[in-house]
């Protein structure tokens, strides 16, 4: 809008509600190419915001040469005192425009992970601090040399005969700050729902080389029906500055919140350091916001609104969710109950494998008793798949799966979590990831029985999961504690290499026979799983949803029984981030009181 209000300085017919409708045309035409990925307009950014800063600092000094290079005096910080002196309380009001004059640069970078840090730092520190810099002081001087008097400083200080060149460029400069603030809050969304703090929503990759370019529909169309309200019912830039502003302020002070907490808590530095670190910046940060929050009845209050509003879908989602793992956890299958089944389960186990998606790490999840329940026979492979989102940006093809025993040897179930990056493409053909997963069990298989070998006390029909153990192992041998390498190459037992004395060998079978005891046992598992593939691999889908119980509070009923349900109703289904055809899912479902 602000970029649009030019043409009244040089159209005198064009009234504000011109601009308003060229404004709602810019936002619908921007959100409808957001689609198109960052590469292929890139051509056009780079060149079009070079242009800018240049056309930015050369009007600067054009104003600074033509009427009052004294503004340059402004670098002195004791005016700074002087000008708080004089007036305190108009001085701590203007300081949230002065906020306004730095934090609009970085809207062209909002995005980070387009752009290594070392490119930001140096485009900023020799081209965008220069110019902006340039560019405000020459403003300076233009409103020195008018008495202060101009509705518009920036296009009535521009050089006569260069309007409209510098008109279009401006336009472009906003139009590329609107789309990458919008891509940035794409790339925030997604990580988001990575850490199980948003709902599940459709994400799409625009790039096959950059894997942070995406594209996020849902949010898409609801930033653009945001924005259309915003211009269309409130149509003054100084509301929406104010509003910008608030929101600036609001985020920095989160960022350095949270900095000093790393600083306390990760990185242990000395506390004086952090007192220093938090008086200076936090400090600073405090004044600003006090400054901003003044203009509240002024347009921040919409700010505010959307940030509760946000809030309360992330806190509503991370809630309901977090209430249905651990009803999972307390209600999962005894393993106990899964002995007495047998190694049948009490059913017939019929050739092929069973991919059995839920959320537990550990444990017989509640959902496979129902499914024991209602089918009539089970798969001959059963493979607990557990996805788990790490904090990390990617997780290599071969340290994706991790693999662990459930049962006994003769059961053939298994535990894989799959584990994920925020920054991971998690929608792959559903072929490749079978392929990938089958392999990584293989070798699994064969590097326990490799193990096994070596462990002199080792026993097949003692192989069961401990619940109370976090250990997994993955293809590799390599033991992890849900994402963290341990240091012993074994489970739980400190192994020993077998020693053959005279005592031993007279009393414990030969070793030979044992190796070829071994042997046999994992050539049979292997042609069982060979044989299980080429019956094909079934996806077995549990729909756990839960609902509060009648003596719950009414604030629990409402959070769980509607606003969470609608939530879970709405969202993305996990089984959509996989190309599963409708012949290999199977679904069952169960609803656990909390």
């Amino acid at each position: 809008m602000s970029a649009v209000r030019g043409l009244k300085l040089e159209v005198p017919m064009v009234e504000e509600d011109h601009v308003v409708m060229i404004s709602v045309a810019y936002l619908i035409v921007l959100f409808s190419v957001q689609r198109i990925g960052t590469s292929k307009i890139g051509l056009a950014i780079g060149p079009a915001l070079f242009l800018w800063f240049c056309s930015l600092g050369g009007i600067g000094i054009y104003n600074l040469v033509k009427h009052d290079s004294s503004v340059l005096k402004a670098f002195n910080p004791v005016h700074i005192y002087y000008y708080f002196k004089r007036d305190s309380a108009k001085a701590l009001y203007s300081l949230g425009g002065c906020l306004l004059c730095a934090t609009g640069s970085e809207a062209m970078f909002a995005d980070l992970c387009y752009f290594s840090v070392g490119a930001i730092q140096l485009i900023f520190a020799f081209l965008v601090l220069p110019c902006l810099l340039l560019g405000y002081l020459g403003q300076a001087a233009y409103l020195m040399d008018n008495n202060g008097h101009a509705h518009q400083p920036f296009f009535s200080s521009i050089p006569n005969g260069t309007f409209w060149p510098v008109f279009l460029i401006a336009n472009i400069a906003a139009l590329i700050a609107s789309r990458t603030m919008t891509t940035a809050t794409f790339s925030c969304v997604k990580q988001s729902i990575a850490l199980g703090c948003f709902p599940r929503l459709k994400i799409i990759h625009t790039s096959r080389k950059f894997m942070g370019q995406i594209y996020i529909p849902v949010m898409n169309w609801f930033l653009l029906a945001s924005a259309l309200l915003l211009v269309c019912f409130i149509a003054n830039t100084e509301e929406i500055g104010n509003a910008y502003g608030i929101a600036e302020v609001g985020v920095m002070m989160m960022t350095t919140i949270l900095v000093i907490l790393v600083m306390l808590l990760i990185w242990q530095i000395n506390i004086i350091l952090v007192l220093l670190f938090a008086t200076i910046f936090l400090g600073l940060e405090v004044i600003f916001f006090s400054s901003v929050i003044r203009g509240i009845r002024d347009g921040s209050w919409l700010i505010l609104v959307f940030a509760m509003v946000v809030y309360f879908i992330m806190y509503i989602w991370n809630y309901g969710s977090k209430l249905k793992y651990e009803t999972e956890v307390k209600k999962k299958m005894s393993m106990d109950v899964m002995r007495q089944l047998g190694s049948n389960l009490g059913t017939v186990r019929a050739p092929g494998i069973g991919l059995l998606y839920n959320e537990l790490a550990k444990g017989v999840p509640t959902i496979f008793g129902q499914f024991l329940a209602t089918l009539p026979a089970v798969h001959s492979m059963i493979v607990f798949v557990c996805i788990k989102n790490v904090p990390v940006p990617f997780v290599p093809p071969s340290e994706r799966f991790l693999f662990r025993r459930v049962c006994p040897k003769s059961y053939h179930i298994f535990r894989c979590i799959a584990r994920y990056g925020y920054k991971d493409v998690h929608r792959e053909n559903h072929q490749l990831f079978e392929q990938l997963l089958i392999e990584s069990l293989e070798k699994f298989i064969r590097r326990e029985a490799k193990e096994r070998s070596l462990e002199s006390d080792g026993d097949d029909d003692t192989d069961t999961e401990d619940e109370s153990s976090h250990v997994l192992l993955d293809p590799n041998g390599t033991v992890y504690s849900l994402g963290a390498p341990l240091l012993s190459k074994y489970k739980n037992k400190s192994t020993k290499c077998p020693v053959i004395s005279e005592a031993s060998t007279s009393h414990e079978p030969p070793k030979e026979s044992t190796s070829t005891g071994q042997d046999k046992s994992l050539e049979n598992e292997l042609a069982l799983l060979h044989m299980a593939k080429e019956s094909g691999v079934v996806y077995l889908l549990g729909h756990v949803s839960i609902r509060a119980k009648k003596d719950s509070w009414f604030i629990k009923k409402l959070a769980i029984n509607y606003f969470y349900a609608f939530l879970r109703k709405n969202c993305r289904r996990g089984i959509a981030t996989l190309s599963v055809p409708h012949t290999h899912l199977l679904e069952v479902a169960i609803t656990h009181m909390v």
